[in-house]
């Protein structure tokens, strides 16, 4: 997932988003992990940082609150995730990633206007 992250230092113009889900089967390094990624997205100039999830998801949006992140959210499940749609600007860059069992595919199909499968 880091690389992922700093993957949308390369978009301009608009703001940088990143929908970030659990990563899954992390064992004991799953905290510190989570909080890594939320430290990057900060590194990375992620202005919006929506945390999808459970713990692992708190972890995460409270590591890149505190690493210097402007805009956090943290929501429980894709269906709420995907209030993004209704924020978006011209020009914004979203980034959604996680585990495939976090089925995030489906916050980036819904923000794309397509049927969202997998419910």
């Amino acid at each position: 997932m880091t690389e992922a992250v700093g993957d949308i230092t390369e978009a301009t113009g608009g703001r940088r988003i990143a929908v970030l889900g659990e990563m899954l089967e992390l064992g004991d390094e799953a905290a510190e992990a989570h909080r890594e990624v939320g430290r990057m997205a900060a590194e990375n100039g992620v202005d919006l940082v929506v945390a999808v999830g459970g713990d692992m998801a708190k972890q995460l949006a409270l590591a890149a609150g505190a690493a210097g992140v402007p805009d956090i959210a943290l929501v429980g499940d894709n269906i709420t995730a995907a209030y993004v749609d209704s924020i978006l600007r011209p020009n914004d860059v979203v980034l959604v990633k996680a585990s495939r069992g976090g089925q995030l595919w489906q916050i980036a199909q819904a923000i794309t206007g397509q049927p969202v499968t997998g419910l």
